[in-house]
């Protein structure tokens, strides 16, 4: 049975209360590849997988879970400004449906609209040169994103007690 695919809110209820998510931040040429810690309150970098195959990515996506146990996964969904989805958004439901049919590792989708434009802005802050920018970016917007849905689902959990 494929894996379910759920808004972030909504897939809460279906990952246990502990354990690892894994963040992606899916582009045309890489994936961003984030890890929280199993208390789920912090979300740090893991790689960028350069783009092949989609058999190649998901194949080092779910070694990646494996490895850190993970009971999910979290992936930036690109909606518009005005809150609609385009075609950005359309292949990022695309992957999650092609890799809910390789795991039963529940995925949320999470918006993450402006996190690359966050994300740049940090790291010119940072003075870190434009080449170096290039290379950690996506990785860098994983864990933005990662770390924005581990916020929300800290507040979840306190709004329920």
């Amino acid at each position: 049975m494929p894996a379910l695919i759920l808004s972030l809110v909504e897939i809460a209820a279906h990952w246990p209360d502990r354990g690892a998510l894994i963040g992606l931040d899916l582009g045309t040429k890489t994936i961003g590849v984030a890890a929280s810690d199993p208390d789920r309150r912090l979300a740090t970098g893991v790689e960028t997988i350069q783009r092949k195959a989609f058999k190649a990515d998901a194949a080092r996506l779910l070694a990646l879970a494996a490895e850190r146990k993970a009971t999910g996964f979290v992936l930036g969904l690109p909606i518009n400004m005005d809150g609609s989805e385009g075609p950005r958004a359309q292949s990022t439901r695309a992957f999650a449906r092609n890799l809910s049919k390789l795991t039963d590792l529940p995925i949320g989708l999470w918006d993450e609209r402006l996190s690359t434009a966050a994300v740049e802005r940090e790291l010119i802050g940072m003075d870190v040169s434009r080449a170096r920018r290039a290379e950690v970016i996506d990785e860098h917007a994983a864990i933005f994103i990662l770390q924005g849905a581990l916020d929300r689902l800290g507040r979840l959990r306190d709004e329920r007690r």
